[in-house]
């Protein structure tokens, strides 16, 4: 806990002092470079560290320790990538793949020597050191870390430079905060991005496959009374008067016995879970308040009626949002193809005084107008096995074993 404590305590430091290391030292290694290679460099400060693990990321380094007294010491750490950028450009272009292992005495004399161009050009940034009585391995660093990429190269090949330095020596300037800047008067007014979510289903790949046009899909965890509002993943429950308007006669699926008839493979059989969700909306923190202390609010004024069905995160279709009885729906108005935009759907017969459209007739129709559209991807309902398995890509959804 003490160390936890103590790294966020450094972090904040690092935080405040960050624009006096960006303003006093990038400028100071940029010139250095330019007067030791001739302006064939650009060098970049990215990063600021007491922690060293976290910049070399396993990258082999060749390292320079310079003395600065008894006491104190700076290292100069160079990736592989850095320094095969600077010999290449330095030396030309080498036949082999640079080795740091590998390096010739000249090499490392050129490496050498610039690292001591770079102390040259720091050290006047650094306080006179004093006589200490800890040991040398105690002392706290602070890292620098920079990128070098050659100016001419067109592919922006980019190695790192680690500049680590006795923070006893240093004296940044940090920024403190003159005052508040933000009135807790204007936190009820401030807004956030949240979604709302209406609620899940199970469903079977091959319903999900034969979406349709005016096709309603009932959440069966959902609540008329309830919906659920996610901020950056953290969910809570949002009590609302639902709009009975929405309210549509219950929906008995007639055809569930033949659908289980018509499962090709055993893949039509596996369920995933769907869920509907409305578009990301602002909403006040004032707003997020009320809701938190359980009253019941309004959200009419945050989302329109457009809710969008996904599985795996991926949109599958999108509607208007209904009530059936007591729960939630979505009554699709777009069933949206895998990776070509809307899905041709086979229209369908909503009166019950209508007798269902012949399907031969239906498939010869639309294979004319398909055929006319030049759509190579459209809907065909009577189709062979292989033409079934194409319109339907189910590696887009990650299965559990469970789940078969």
């Amino acid at each position: 806990m003490d160390e936890k404590v103590q790294n966020s305590i450094s972090t904040k430091e690092l935080c405040r002092e960050y624009d006096w290391y960006e303003n006093t030292f990038p400028s100071l290694v940029q010139d250095s470079c330019d007067d030791f290679f001739a302006e064939n460099f650009d060098i970049k400060f990215i990063g600021l560290s007491k922690n060293i693990n976290c910049l070399t990321d396993n990258e082999a380094c060749f390292v320079t320790k310079i003395r600065i007294s008894k006491d104190y010491d700076m290292f100069f750490r160079l990736t592989d990538k850095a320094i095969s950028i600077i010999l290449n450009t330095v030396l030309g272009q080498s036949k082999n793949k640079f080795n740091i292992n590998k390096m010739s005495e000249l090499e490392a004399k050129i490496i050498t020597s610039f690292n001591s161009s770079l102390y040259d050009a720091l050290k006047d940034e650094l306080l006179t050191p004093q006589a200490t009585e800890l040991k040398r391995s105690d002392f706290n660093v602070i890292n620098l870390t920079f990128i070098i990429r050659n100016k001419e190269e067109l592919d922006k090949t980019a190695g790192k430079i680690i500049i680590t330095l006795p923070e006893s020596l240093l004296d940044p300037d940090d920024i403190e905060p003159a005052g508040d800047k933000f009135s807790n008067e204007n936190f009820p007014n401030s807004e956030t991005l949240a979604k709302i979510l209406v609620g899940k289903t199970k469903f079977s790949l091959y319903d999900l496959k034969h979406l349709e046009n005016e096709d309603v899909v009932v959440f069966e965890d959902s609540n008329i009374k309830q919906l659920k509002l996610s901020i950056d993943d953290t969910e809570m429950d949002v009590n609302i008067s639902p709009n009975m308007e929405l309210l549509i006669p219950d929906i008995e699926n007639e055809g569930d016995e033949d659908m289980g008839e018509t499962h090709k493979n055993i893949w039509d059989s596996i369920e995933v879970e769907m869920y509907a969700e409305f578009d990301s909306v602002k909403i006040t923190l004032g707003e997020l308040k009320n809701i938190e202390d359980g009253l019941v609010v309004d959200l009419t004024s945050l989302y329109d009626n457009n809710v969008t069905l996904k599985v795996e995160g991926k949109p599958i279709a999108s509607g208007s949002l209904v009530i059936v009885n007591d729960r939630y729906g979505v009554k699709i108005n777009n069933v949206i193809a895998q990776g070509n935009g809307a899905s041709p759907v086979k229209p369908q017969n909503n009166s019950e005084d209508e007798e269902p459209s012949d399907d031969n007739q239906y498939d010869e129709n639309s294979e004319d107008n398909y055929e006319e559209e030049g759509n190579d991807d459209n809907y065909s309902e009577e189709s062979s096995d292989e033409e079934g398995d194409e319109e339907f890509d189910y590696s887009d959804f990650e299965l559990e074993d469970e789940n078969i």
